[in-house]
């Protein structure tokens, strides 16, 4: 059903088939039947995943970025996530980047995205997790607003950590956007330690504990990743998702004139999957479990999440190939992953 919808869908501006295709899905989720004509399937006991202390119904999750506010997150897990990571959230609304921010390169199958961090405050994703059913697994992703200097972005971090705590299961950092002025800088060792640090300190001090990520970029050199894996350590939290989108573009099919028209923003999509699973490998290869790794980048089919959970990850999320594939993909991933679990 979702390829007879997607050619109408591709026909609207990204930003709106997105609008389009949530209203929909709001509009039909809960009658019955309706998700199966979209290949969707509730992930059953074959698909469970035990790691940070939570039991997820399936390793596949939601990446952050395309339920940013919160508001769809039942819906989500209607169609067979095992995890919903809203946001990224900040303390202050902010509206992004100007539109157009997000575009199509259909040839590669994939989106380029600068779309700013747009999101309506940590506040009213509060309330509206403090509603949802119980049961969801919800990851909240956190970040810090565009006009809040480097030098002051634990503040915005500790504030959304702070919003959150109670009404998500676990914390993504993210540093890694290339949408943000500078925020990349902050993946860097001293100003990184700072931010977690602190966040364990609070977690800790809490009665119930949130198991905190680390989000990081794909366009790291192995120097660096080996900064992230120290960091890891001496911070003690989590694990690592890996990765956020790229600002590379080798290798794309699009023609380069159209991605130069395009301007800047980030990759997704299947031009990222090789890195982004060379990114899992390298990691694991260095953080033994029960330390986590998501991997996400380029998953537009099951042996792409195959390919990611062979390399060491423990999860993998989705966004793009949600976008090409529709929800029958979560179904095949779900239906690989029980498969490859029983070998």
């Amino acid at each position: 059903m979702y390829s007879l919808l997607r050619p109408l869908l591709f026909l609207c501006s990204p930003e709106r088939a997105h609008a389009i295709t949530f209203g929909l899905l709001e509009a039909t989720y809960r009658i019955p039947g309706v998700l199966v004509l979209f290949g969707a399937k509730k992930p059953d006991r074959a698909t469970e995943v035990e790691v940070m202390g939570l039991r997820f119904p399936s390793p596949v999750g939601l990446a952050a970025g395309m339920d940013k506010d919160a508001k769809h997150v039942e819906a989500m897990a209607a169609i067979g996530f095992g995890s919903v990571e809203i946001g990224t959230l900040k303390p202050v609304p902010q509206p992004g980047n100007d539109r157009p921010r997000l575009f199509r390169l259909k040839a590669d199958r994939a989106l380029i995205n600068r779309m700013g961090f747009n999101n309506g405050g940590v506040q009213a994703a509060v309330e509206r997790l403090r509603k949802r059913k119980p049961g969801i697994i919800v990851g909240g992703n956190i970040g810090k607003n565009k006009v809040t200097p480097n030098e002051a972005a634990i503040n915005d971090y500790i504030s959304a950590f702070e919003a959150l705590h109670a009404v998500v299961d676990y914390f993504v950092v993210n540093v890694s956007s290339p949408n943000t002025p500078g925020l990349r800088a902050l993946q860097e060792k001293g100003p990184l330690l700072a931010i977690l640090n602190e966040l364990r300190r609070r977690d800790d001090a809490k009665d119930l504990h949130r198991p905190i990520l680390l989000k990081i970029a794909p366009d790291l050199t192995n120097e660096q990743l080996d900064d992230i894996v120290s960091v890891v350590k001496e911070s003690r939290i989590a694990g690592v998702i890996a990765t956020n989108t790229t600002i590379s573009r080798e290798g794309l099919k699009t023609p380069k004139c159209a991605v130069e028209a395009i301007g800047a923003g980030g990759v997704s999509g299947a031009p990222l999957r090789q890195r982004s699973s060379q990114v899992v490998r390298y990691l694991r290869q260095r953080l033994p479990r029960p330390i986590v790794i998501i991997g996400v980048g380029g998953i537009d089919s099951a042996k792409a999440a195959l390919e990611k959970l062979e390399a060491g990850a423990d999860l993998v999320q989705l966004y793009t190939g949600l976008v090409y594939e529709g929800p029958a993909l979560i179904t095949r991933i779900n239906q690989a992953y029980a498969r490859w679990k029983a070998l």
